[in-house]
């Protein structure tokens, strides 16, 4: 299974980024988890299907209506590890 790994800069911090990414995996079906970088930035592992992931990546392209998304850099892993449900990473 591929997993995704995004880091997000811009204002992403302190808008809720987080909590709205959770919503979005859940509502289409991926796995992973997302926390805050002390750079500023948003760390993201996701985990689903291609039509799952090219919506979800629709949406942290553009975040939660108070973020301002300027980057987004993605890598595509190859790891067997598998996330039960989304949630926040400490």
């Amino acid at each position: 299974m591929k997993t995704y790994h995004y880091t997000i800069s811009g204002r992403v911090q302190g808008v809720c980024f987080r909590h709205y990414t959770i919503k979005e995996a859940e509502k289409w079906g991926i796995s992973g988890t997302v926390r805050n970088l002390s750079s500023g930035d948003v760390e993201v592992f996701a985990q689903g299907d291609d039509l799952a992931i090219a919506q979800f990546e629709s949406f942290i392209h553009i975040g939660p209506r108070s973020a301002n998304v300027e980057k987004v850099e993605r890598e595509v892993l190859d790891i067997q590890e598998i996330f039960k449900g989304f949630d926040i990473s400490w």
